[in-house]
């Protein structure tokens, strides 16, 4: 390849790769997410009861502790409250039982202390450990309603839509709801019983002396509705640039081969380092507006504490209030302004959680493009015959772009039949459109004379097997790839496949055998191997119509014997349907039709097509040169 070509190719690809900008930027999601989130917890309802049941007991034992160190030191310690009853005359303690009085008073006090610690631990871990067993339940569902959506969605959908955003909305901003339902809204309620609580007893301690303590709460609530407006859109920042990051990483970890074999490592490092750039400068601007929040609020809590003890210092010297009084109003105060600054926290926290509550619900809200029967045609058996009436169809849904233009065809059952053509003459979208995995802007296809869209979609995949040029390998051993989960395939079925693919050749040399391990996308094997694996994997599950998409390409000449032997096996007593640009492949077929610029153009036997002298043997006589 000359260095201009070159040159020219790593442009194109850079141009494509900058091409496909997230597009989190844009997602407006319409209606309440914040109550939709909430209908998830509609099943756990009584767990969630249970658990505010115990957050108000355990922030009426919080409010009480310094209660009972208040009134001990009033009453036993400084002995105000003693020395007030004793100089009414109505008692005549003497100096001695009073001491003793007083120490059975604290100890009295402290077991109360005590007391109020064990039931506000028990509560908390009570509460903590079943609100972290709701929201682990609730996520468990979410995740497995995520995933069985995308699985849903048609093959238009993972056209357009990036592996890596699909795994965010997955893992990322499925664990960002999760702290909604584990920590969020028990600490709202919380810190919002304990402020109304808070203000409740200090107002019913001392009006007065109360007011003083809220003088800077309007200030305190212009600072947490600026952090909490700020903070909303900083967290759709970091979430927005975090998708973007992870949608990088996983197109370019699937494509680093590519990279590196046109020496692309230096620029997809430098656009990696913009994007991470972006996430660093989001993630600091979060880290700013809590550097700003925190001390601010913090600042002002001291404030309120040099407020309270200047007055409440004069009024106990003045003998308005106890020293017991001026202690609890001091506790109150710098417990006054915590659950404000959490509340705000939290606030912004769920703003987090709304943000990508958004993102999945947006995804959750996206439609199959392709419908579903209300009431399937269910077939006592699937024999294979494929029928194509006047079919038109686009990827994009524009009449400017027709892939297929009036394409009829029919195809007996048990016939072999392949597609050959240029390439974007159409035939791989035959093949997609068999299995629905798209459907026809006009005309019909049949299967065994019922229209395919009236069928049920598992029927259909279920009767076709489908062996593609690229074969996909899942981690796990090579047993598990040719079964795929279905466990009604037996062991001995799988290396009976195996054997009848000629794919057991080099299965039983290896190590383990069967149970060898297969590593991400096979990439240990051959694509000759794989390929046999992928032959075995069809066989196993016996299908009525085999679809083989240029699976005889890409091969070894060790394996290529090997492949056909298998390709031949595969078809007998089925409906094949073969693409192939290997002419020698399919010379035996029943029928090869001839595809150009979407339209059937020749149809016929490989002897009749040549006989035609038409596009057919032009292609022939190519390849033979």
């Amino acid at each position: 390849m000359s260095k201009q070509n070159k040159a020219g190719l790593k442009a194109r690809l850079k141009a494509l790769w900058q091409s496909r900008d997230d597009q989190d930027d844009h997602i407006h999601y319409e209606g309440s997410a914040i109550r939709r989130i909430l209908r998830y917890m509609k099943p756990h309802l009584r767990t969630f009861c249970v658990c505010l049941l115990l957050v108000l007991i355990a922030t009426g034992l919080e409010i009480w502790r310094p209660i009972i160190i208040g009134d001990a030191i009033d009453e036993f310690i400084t002995g105000q409250t003693s020395q007030t009853v004793l100089s009414s005359g109505r008692t005549e303690w003497a100096a001695g039982e009073m001491a003793d009085a007083r120490f059975r008073g604290v100890l009295i006090a402290s077991a109360k202390y005590l007391l109020a610690l064990i039931g506000l631990f028990l509560c908390n871990r009570f509460q903590f450990l079943m609100m972290q067993r709701m929201g682990q339940d609730i996520i468990y569902d979410m995740r497995n309603e995520i995933f069985a959506h995308i699985e849903s969605l048609t093959m238009r959908f993972f056209d357009t839509t990036p592996v890596g955003k699909l795994v965010t909305r997955a893992t990322n901003d499925v664990e960002s709801i999760n702290e909604v339902f584990t920590d969020i809204l028990i600490k709202l309620f919380r810190n919002a019983v304990k402020i109304v609580g808070l203000i409740i007893i200090m107002l019913a301690l001392n009006a007065r002396l109360a007011l003083y303590s809220f003088v800077l709460l309007p200030v305190v609530m212009a600072l947490t509705v600026i952090f909490r407006l700020i903070s909303r859109k900083t967290y759709r920042m970091v979430r927005t640039r975090l998708t973007a990051i992870n949608t990088y990483l996983s197109e370019h970890l699937s494509g680093m081969k590519i990279i590196q074999v046109f020496g692309c490592e230096a620029q997809k490092l430098k656009e990696f380092s913009k994007k991470n750039d972006d996430l660093y400068k989001a993630g600091f601007r979060e880290m700013m507006v809590f550097a700003l929040f925190r001390p601010g609020l913090y600042m002002l809590s001291v404030v309120a504490l040099a407020i309270v003890m200047y007055f409440g210092g004069r009024t106990a010297l003045m003998g308005v209030i106890t020293i017991g009084t001026l202690f609890k109003f001091l506790q109150y105060i710098g417990s006054f302004f915590e659950p404000i600054q959490e509340l705000a926290e939290q606030f912004s926290t769920l703003q987090s959680a709304i943000a990508s509550s958004e993102k999945i619900f947006t995804l959750l809200d996206t439609k199959p493009q392709i419908p579903r029967s209300e009431h399937p045609t269910l077939l006592p058996e699937i024999k294979g015959r494929i029928e194509f009436d006047h079919v038109w169809f686009s990827y994009t849904g524009d009449e400017k772009d027709w892939v297929l233009r009036d394409v009829s065809f029919t195809i007996e059952p048990g016939q072999s039949v392949a597609f050959v053509g240029a390439t974007g003459a159409g035939k791989s979208s035959i093949l997609n459109l068999i299995g629905r995995y798209y459907d026809v802007q006009k005309g019909t296809i049949r299967v065994d004379g019922v229209d395919i869209r009236e069928m049920s979609r598992e029927q259909l995949r279920g009767a076709i097997g489908q062996v593609q040029q690229d074969v996909f390998l899942f981690t796990g051993d090579i047993s598990g790839n040719i079964r795929l989960l279905n466990e009604d395939i037996t062991d001995e079925q799988i290396r009976e496949a195996a054997r009848e693919v000629n794919a057991a050749r080099f299965i039983e040399r290896l190590p383990n055998g069967y149970s060898e391990r297969v590593t991400e996308r096979g990439a240990t094997y051959s694509a000759g191997q794989r390929q046999l694996l992928s032959f075995a994997r069809t066989l196993a599950y016996d299908p009525k119509i085999l679809i083989l998409d240029e699976a005889t390409s890409n091969i070894d000449t060790e394996t290529e014997q090997w492949i056909k032997e298998a390709v031949h096996r595969l078809m007998q007593g089925r409906t094949a349907i073969m693409v192939a640009h290997r002419l020698s492949t399919i010379q035996d077929c029943d029928r090869i039709m001839v595809m150009h610029h979407g339209r059937i153009r020749e149809s016929g036997t490989h002897q009749e097509l040549l006989q035609k002298n038409g596009i057919y043997k032009r292609l022939y006589e190519l390849q033979l040169e």
